[in-house]
């Protein structure tokens, strides 16, 4: 195990001080630390690898992983994401986004690189806040929790990130959280396996923001949360509406294998390459051949 973490090191900038610039008790160095470890267990060349991440705590991530990594504006990871897999498709593209950062600014974006299914895997960190803007009421903030915009409670109903993409057609997407760490593990490496669009809502804590103000008094109350809130697939299939009324559900609720985007892109400009050499040779033949007719034509004239 030593050695594994060890290695698991190898994958993180040497030039940055630890630790984080993240709070204390945060989830976020849960989810950095699981994806060190698949990624060096997958071994994949840092090179070959590209984190990409938006605005927000969860936006520091490439900050400290080592690979080619970007940290582009608000809402936009997967944009920029599609664009570095379109250019160079060999290359294994990870975005990390918070739940504001994806499914506010970003929602557009999500939902259309779910239908794309373009081999990219998300992971979105979902800790139910804006944390580092100022504890701001985010689009998956439970109804009736409080946030510094929901002062008495949040009168909207939440976003179920999962069955966003499920519905706009991811073909793999899972959901876990901090506190099943082997699970994230496993998640993770068949979500960045899979070939196509792949998402991975974690459900995390910020202890800083969202739990002082929802009265939970230490990280570890946050952990045993999601400890007691989730239950496996298995586990929901038995329980009724009411019984799972203020859980969330855990497990990989979508693996489909579908045709992935730049696979159908270049075999599509396969196609039309191919055609257009057959439409340029007739034009040609049919040029010559005219050609021909117009030389006989001036013989007998």
């Amino acid at each position: 195990m030593s050695q594994a973490i060890e290695t698991a090191r190898t994958y993180l900038k040497p030039h940055k001080k630890l630790p984080t610039v993240w709070c204390g008790g945060c989830g976020l160095g849960v989810i950095m630390s699981s994806l060190l470890r698949v990624i060096s267990k997958m071994e994949i060349p840092k090179n070959d690898i590209a984190t990409v991440s938006g605005i927000g705590c969860t936006g520091r991530m490439p900050t400290y992983v080592d690979s080619n990594t970007l940290h582009t504006t608000h809402g936009r990871a997967l944009a920029f994401a599609t664009g570095v897999k379109l250019a160079n498709p060999k290359l294994t593209v990870i975005t990390a986004m918070g739940d504001g950062d994806a499914l506010a600014i970003g929602g557009n974006h999500f939902i259309h690189a779910c239908r794309r299914n373009i081999d990219i895997t998300a992971i979105v960190a979902n800790n139910c806040i804006y944390g580092m803007t100022g504890g701001q009421y985010s689009p998956t903030t439970p109804h009736g929790k409080r946030g510094t915009t929901a002062p008495y409670g949040n009168v909207e109903h939440e976003f179920d990130a999962s069955a966003l993409a499920a519905g706009a057609g991811a073909s793999f997407v899972a959901r876990t959280s901090v506190y099943h760490v082997r699970e994230l593990d496993k998640m993770l490496e068949q979500a960045i396996r899979h070939r196509g669009f792949s998402v991975v809502e974690v459900m995390s804590n910020c202890y800083t923001s969202y739990g002082r103000l929802n009265k939970y008094k230490s990280p570890v109350d946050m952990f045993r949360w999601m400890k007691e809130s989730s239950v496996t697939l298995r586990e929901a299939e038995r329980m009724s509406p009411e019984e799972l009324e203020g859980k969330f559900t855990r497990g990989v609720f979508v693996e489909n294998y579908m045709p992935e985007f730049i696979e159908v892109y270049d075999n599509l400009a396969e196609r039309l390459t191919s055609d257009s050499t057959t439409v340029a040779t007739q034009l040609r033949e049919t040029v010559e051949r005219y050609e021909r007719l117009g030389d006989r034509l001036k013989a007998v004239g």
